[in-house]
């Protein structure tokens, strides 16, 4: 395996599959399948995803809501996706560790390093909900962060799109994948792969970003194999 240990980002959209709104017992199943995978191969997972399929803070807040509450909204959004993820995991056998940013009893412990790595240690998905626990950090900073503190070989960047390209490549047919890009690179580029904060965090700490299509059924085992099906970001 290339990587033993990931922490695999998740959007809240992808859970949304084709639909407009919510979660899709579908992409569910399909995502708690892969994992599977992963985890029978004995490989390490972490998973943090996003709330942008319930509630996203930013959208509020340009509607005149609080910011903080916003945020704060959007958070408790990601323990709702955590819950539902850990849910289909277990129904496919495995087992898990929900931790939060927010404490929340009697749903999830509160997130620590030494909780979330034992948990790891011992074979189990570890979910990490709640953002970083704080208003004014997205999903991609918490992922940095966690990562980090978990000491992940790599942060997996699940999306529906093969990579990163010079464009957008939905709306671009002429736009080009880079197989391998460096954090400076990527700044000059100004390509859009995770918000500044976290990207700053990434490259201070040596982690490398792993974008691929999440979608696509065995891309995460092929990914922790290291076939190179995505972008790497070093």
């Amino acid at each position: 395996m290339k990587y033993n240990r990931v922490l695999l980002k998740l959007s809240g959209e992808s859970l949304m599959g084709t639909q407009s709104y919510g979660i899709s017992p579908e992409m569910l199943e399909q995502y708690a399948k892969d994992i599977k995978q992963a985890i029978d191969n004995h490989v390490e997972v972490a998973i943090v995803i996003g709330g942008g399929n319930i509630f996203r803070g930013l959208s509020g807040a340009a509607k005149g809501m609080d910011r903080v509450q916003g945020d704060y909204m959007g958070m408790l959004a990601t323990l709702i996706n955590s819950m539902a993820l850990q849910a289909e995991l277990e129904k496919h056998g495995m087992r898990t560790e929900l931790l939060s940013g927010l404490a929340i009893e009697p749903i999830c412990k509160e997130m620590s390093r030494r909780r979330a790595i034992e948990a790891m240690k011992e074979g189990k998905v570890v979910i990490i909900g709640g953002g970083s626990g704080n208003p004014f950090f997205t999903t991609d900073t918490a992922s940095a962060l966690r990562a980090v503190e978990i000491q992940a070989d790599v942060i997996l960047k699940g999306t529906r799109v093969d990579g990163v390209y010079t464009a957008d490549p939905e709306k671009d047919p002429t736009a080009t994948k880079f197989k391998t890009l460096t954090f400076q690179e990527a700044l000059s580029k100004k390509l859009k792969i995770m918000d500044l904060t976290a990207f700053a965090l990434c490259e201070e700490n040596n982690l490398p970003i792993y974008v691929f299509d999440m979608n696509r059924p065995g891309n995460l085992l092929k990914v922790v194999k290291g076939e190179s099906i995505g972008t790497e970001i070093v």
